[in-house]
């Protein structure tokens, strides 16, 4: 027997320090949580079970709590993608690093007016 597969599912498997930005969040441990947590479940019982934990962001981090917190009683959630996508739209902004940056070169300033016809 090999030990190849063995270490391929080591790899394979993230640890509980591992963590990854999505769309400008990270969710550390709450990613798990999220995904053994049972659904449907509504705001208030994520708040509840999870409202501490914190979610980091480009500027800072945020609690669930803070995140989920504006939604309504009647807010449910089918799947754990559908709690994720909810906090996506909910730290809008937040999210973002530096605003109206971009690495295109350039700037607005450049293109504003009537200048930007004459290149057409």
């Amino acid at each position: 027997m090999s030990n190849e597969n063995a270490s391929d599912e080591a790899e394979a498997t993230p640890t509980e320090g591992d963590s990854e930005r999505e769309q400008g969040v990270e969710f550390g441990q709450l990613e798990g949580e999220l995904e053994s947590h049972d659904y449907p479940t509504t705001a208030d019982a994520l708040i509840d079970a999870y409202g501490d934990y914190e979610l980091s962001l480009a500027d800072g981090s945020v609690t669930l709590r803070e995140v989920l917190g504006s939604q309504s009683d009647d807010v449910r959630y089918d799947d754990p993608e559908s709690v994720r996508q909810s906090i996506f739209n909910m730290v809008g902004e937040q999210a973002v690093g530096r605003k109206d940056y971009s690495d295109r070169g350039g700037s607005d300033e450049q293109y504003s007016g009537d200048e930007a016809n004459e290149s057409i």
